[in-house]
């Protein structure tokens, strides 16, 4: 099932079933991709722009941006 989090006009979806847990948004993003937290993830920390880059590498696309 998948989850959502917006800020300001974009809505990250992120779908826990496919997620490989590679840590790119963790390691990259620390500051929005809190794992041991809840929600873990925290749009406010950072901007838009530098969340999508971050949303868009994400390699088993459990990250995605809802268009």
């Amino acid at each position: 099932m998948k989850k959502e989090y917006t800020k300001d006009g974009l809505t990250i979806q992120w779908n826990p079933e496919i997620c490989t847990h590679s840590g790119i948004c963790a390691r990259s993003l620390p500051n929005v991709f809190k794992p041991k937290e809840k929600p873990w993830v925290q749009m406010e920390n950072e901007t838009n722009e530098k969340i999508e880059e971050v949303v868009n590498r994400c390699p088993s696309k459990a990250l995605s941006i809802k268009k």
